[in-house]
């Protein structure tokens, strides 16, 4: 198949181009490669593809309709695997046009091109943010998600109507995927894993929110795309998935475990807990292991050693 694989640059994109590349799809990544985290990081990703002959990258913005009609237009794509996105929920806060811009009209951009060109299966990867503060859990694909705590997930949430509306009136074959704090080799800074890391790892100061007790269920990246590449194959007109890994791990715990690995000691400040977090992300995986065969195996330890592994390798190159 011909894949659209959005932000191909990113650590989400880049680590499923590499699989698909590897069981012989062709890949066509489009990715602005923003400064929303070094561009060098992104650069980096794409490099390894660059003598592959399947592979194809365009440098451009999927809000650009012309631009993205032209690319339809000239590759003609089977599927498309859709992460691109502004990230971060705190930042969103400060500024929330960025975020409507490429969230929202980018997704509609691409939604409505996949439409008109006759897309067999379109992945929209949206935000376990969109379950917000549920008291429920773990979370389910049908619990109410009516209630956005930040103009991220609110975004995220407007993506996953709109695609629910070309489902419906244009007949679009449409999975959902929700990812849960997803980390591993290239990820990205400004996620507590990587972040914590470097800041311990350089002596910094570690902020941690509350008194460690918040937990995140954190989904090694080899496992995700696992979820995310048999959403690609299966078509069933219009799902929600989860992929997580259905265990949260309290944010004390996340620290003590690069401590242990880096043989270095945090120096941890507390902070007052933000409006926009959450005390609890926990996926319920039910629906993704009976649909997509989805079946995360990697413990949070053994996930950190070979995130911190490619960390120590690569760090002196940002």
């Amino acid at each position: 198949m011909k894949i659209l694989v959005t932000g191909g640059a990113g650590f989400i994109g880049s680590h499923v181009t590499r699989k698909l590349l590897e069981r012989g799809d062709n890949v066509v990544c489009v990715d602005n490669f923003n400064d929303y985290y070094s561009p060098k990081i992104k650069e980096g990703n794409v490099a390894q593809f660059a003598d592959n002959s399947n592979y194809k990258l365009y440098r451009g913005d999927i809000a650009d309709y012309a631009l993205m009609k032209n690319i339809f237009e000239t590759e003609k794509f089977d599927r498309i695997f859709h992460p691109a996105a502004r990230a971060n929920v705190r930042q969103s806060i400060q500024d929330p046009f960025i975020y409507e811009e490429s969230n929202i009209k980018g997704t509609l951009v691409l939604l409505d091109l996949a439409k008109d060109f006759g897309i067999k299966n379109f992945v929209l990867v949206s935000s376990s943010s969109v379950y917000a503060k549920n008291k429920k859990v773990p979370f389910a694909e049908s619990d109410a998600v009516d209630h956005p705590i930040s103009p991220y997930a609110a975004t995220k949430r407007s993506t996953e109507l709109l695609a629910y509306t070309y489902h419906h009136v244009h007949g679009l074959n449409v999975n959902v995927v929700r990812p849960f704090n997803v980390y591993g080799p290239s990820g990205r800074p400004d996620m507590i894993p990587y972040m914590f890391t470097r800041l311990i790892d350089e002596g910094g100061e570690v902020k941690r929110f509350g008194d460690g007790s918040m937990k995140r269920d954190q989904t090694f990246i080899e496992d995700f795309v696992g979820g995310a590449i048999a959403a690609l194959d299966k078509i069933f007109g219009y799902e929600i998935f989860n992929l997580g890994n259905s265990g949260p791990v309290e944010l004390g715990h996340v620290i003590e475990v690069i401590e242990k690995i880096l043989g270095k000691k945090a120096n941890v400040k507390e902070y007052p807990v933000p409006a926009t977090e959450v005390p609890i992300t926990y996926a319920d995986i039910t629906k993704a292991r009976k649909m997509l065969g989805y079946d995360p195996q990697t413990k949070f330890e053994d996930g950190m050693k070979i995130f911190i592994n490619w960390y120590q390798l690569n760090k002196q190159n940002y």
